[in-house]
């Protein structure tokens, strides 16, 4: 066998060259990474491949991705040399006509218990469900489906049958003066379920990873829960923390 049947995916070779690049200071802190088109050249390889391997450097926590701006290297933390992965907090960053996103359905539904009570609602109340399925161009990268109170939905366009095109997060500063604090994130290894393994086209003993994260408000109240189902064959998790 040759040399290349070992070789990682090009979209993780281009995630290991340019963190190669950020290590050695080509791309320091706070600067800007090179366009998109800029990347298709360099590594010449198609843009949904240069588009996966920013989701996954953004997914890492290694940079930040601003809707028609571009991507920049995230400032390194006083207290650790290498990033953390949050990844409940980098759904909330992501833009969805940016990121190759399809939407599956965004509309009112009732509120599983399982939700509702990470919410702090009664069970059976009326939610606002959104579900975007992210591709690299050749396979289903992700599932994210966003939880909200019926009452925190209206006028924003988390139930609209639109992509948005500013993240979860600025949208609902800009729509509602909403500012989420933190994110409490339970992650957990496990099979999809019948319509996970449908939409992302696995089979049914797949293993996936499932990052279940509340979101809060200044005030300490849960306003969001976000579920993030990610095939176990395309991704790691890892952090990075002080002893």
């Amino acid at each position: 066998m040759s040399s290349e049947e070992f070789a990682p995916p090009k979209y993780a070779q281009i995630v290991q060259a340019i963190r190669r690049k950020i290590a050695d200071g080509t791309y320091p802190p706070g600067s800007q990474l090179p366009s998109e088109t800029q990347l298709v050249r360099e590594f010449r390889v198609s843009r949904p491949t240069v588009v996966r391997a920013l989701q996954v450097l953004q997914l890492r926590g290694v940079i930040e991705r601003e809707h028609g701006k571009g991507s920049f290297v995230k400032a390194a933390s006083p207290d650790l040399a290498e990033e953390s992965t949050r990844p409940g907090r980098a759904v909330l960053d992501r833009v969805e006509v940016d990121e190759n996103g399809s939407l599956v359905d965004a509309g009112p539904v009732v509120a599983p218990a399982p939700v509702a009570k990470l919410l702090d609602v009664p069970d059976d109340s009326l939610l606002v469900r959104r579900r975007v399925l992210f591709h690299d161009g050749e396979r289903s990268t992700d599932l994210v489906t966003i939880w909200c109170a019926a009452g925190l939905a209206d006028g924003t366009d988390l139930g609209a049958a639109e992509l948005l095109e500013t993240s979860i997060r600025q949208h609902l500063q800009a729509s509602k003066g909403l500012k989420l604090q933190h994110v409490v994130e339970r992650l957990s290894a496990r099979h999809p379920t019948a319509d996970e393994a449908k939409l992302l086209d696995l089979r049914k003993t797949a293993p996936v990873l499932g990052v279940l994260a509340s979101v809060f408000n200044g005030g300490g109240r849960p306003v969001l829960v976000v579920d993030l189902v990610l095939p176990g064959a395309l991704h790691e998790l890892e952090d990075a923390y002080s002893i």
